[in-house]
């Protein structure tokens, strides 16, 4: 079984993203002429009003790399719901090795998270979020766990309407 991902988001001309650039790697391939070089660029954008996506771009020069890495992020953005600054709940999610942890924290907590998933809340807009990498530090994975992480988070609106409760009622218990 599936899941479909609601939360994808369509880039559109006037929304304002910004990029980051969370890891540059450099590709050797050995040839019969010599050694030919090449680059991959994890980079990820968002608006810091909620919605994030990460991208991959590989040439031979570093720039042309990075660029067609944010290419590739503003095709897979995703929606992320914030409250207050933080997440409305814990969350846990998995890619690959890579575990990642994320729970909310009060304001003026900050951002409490390492490398690239630091990366991934603060594009996302998240300013109070505690935040654990386990497993895998491989920053392909823990960026795409994080994200993962991120669009399995249910607004509480929507949990009140599943479960058919008054809202005040998915707090409370």
């Amino acid at each position: 079984m599936s899941k479909v991902n609601l939360n994808k988001v369509k880039a559109s001309g006037d929304m304002e993203l910004k990029e980051k650039v969370v890891a540059i790697n450099r590709v050797v391939k050995t040839t019969k002429g010599g050694r030919t070089f090449s680059f991959s660029a994890l980079v990820v954008v968002g608006n810091e009003q909620g919605v994030v996506g990460q991208g991959l771009g590989k040439a031979k020069e570093v720039q042309e790399a990075i660029t067609k890495g944010i290419e590739d992020a503003k095709k897979n953005l995703v929606k992320v719901p914030i409250r207050h600054g933080t997440i409305p709940h814990d969350q846990w999610a998995k890619e690959g090795a890579a575990k990642v942890m994320i729970k909310p924290a009060a304001h003026g907590t900050g951002v409490i998270a390492g490398g690239s998933m630091r990366s991934v809340l603060e594009s996302a807009g998240i300013t109070d979020v505690l935040a654990k990498s386990l497993g895998s530090a491989n920053p392909h994975n823990v960026v795409k766990a994080t994200i993962k992480a991120l669009t399995l988070l249910r607004e509480p609106v929507a949990v009140s309407k599943q479960r058919n409760l008054q809202l005040k009622k998915v707090f409370n218990g």
